[in-house]
């Protein structure tokens, strides 16, 4: 995941140029997330970390309602049509998982460089439960994912002036380059410049453990945040 991102020029996208902008209406296709939203041990830690990078960069974005922390298991492209038959089939995959019993361990902060800034995050270890988890979420949407998008399936408040154009073909690459051995669990928290990035990952970072706290199913948008919530999945036994 670090290495794609460094190839498109992470900041790049986003201080060059945007993707076109969006349509006012409902799109016929949606840039998904299916995320574990995470307890509030690790709500504290990611909005704390947050807090200190708007310090250093205020131009970068705030964790709030509508960039909600979270662990990305998949994202993907489907038809809007399609959206009620992936909710299905990914309750259904997860029937009988209780990632709310699972502990957890974040163990260090990283960032994406991408001089002179760069997107910082704190990494979770991964784990046999998440890795099976992702798989089954793969395997439950397979059938729905379509192969490309465009800036109008991702939520924007400006258009889609603020969708960086690397967005579309990571969303479209998930699968091949964020999952099975290259599955990187982590927490976006912000961006800040290099220098500011580098001092903080020389400091101690005390591990926590922390456990889900759901599985929901966003919107995405600009920084491949998890914008729009469109379901939260009941998890049947």
């Amino acid at each position: 995941m670090l290495r794609f991102f460094a190839a498109l020029g992470f900041f790049g996208g986003l201080l060059i140029g945007f993707a076109a902008p969006t349509s006012a209406q409902e799109p016929s296709v949606v840039a998904i997330d299916v995320a574990l939203e995470p307890d509030a041990t690790m709500l504290q830690h990611a909005r704390a970390a947050n807090a200190h990078l708007l310090q250093a960069f205020p131009e970068g974005f705030a964790l709030d309602a509508t960039h909600m922390p979270h662990i990305t298991l998949l994202q993907a492209f489907v038809a809007t049509a399609d959206l009620d038959k992936v909710f299905e089939a990914t309750n259904h995959a997860l029937a009988g998982e209780k990632p709310t019993d699972w502990k957890l361990t974040a163990f260090k902060y990283y960032y994406i460089p991408s001089p002179p800034v760069g997107l910082a995050g704190i990494v979770v270890e991964p784990t046999a439960d998440l890795r099976r988890v992702q798989q089954k979420v793969i395997a439950a949407v397979a059938p729905y994912t379509l192969k490309t998008g465009t800036a109008s399936t991702f939520f924007s408040t400006e258009q889609g002036r603020d969708i960086q154009p690397f967005l579309l073909e990571y969303v479209a690459k998930f699968v091949q380059i964020g999952s099975g051995e290259k599955f990187n669990p982590h927490v976006t928290t912000g961006v800040a410049p290099i220098k500011f990035l580098n001092n903080l990952l020389a400091e101690p970072f005390e591990a926590f453990t922390f456990s889900p706290d759901s599985v929901a199913i966003y919107q995405l948008g600009s920084f491949g945040t998890a914008r729009k919530p469109l379901t939260v999945l009941s998890l049947k036994p």
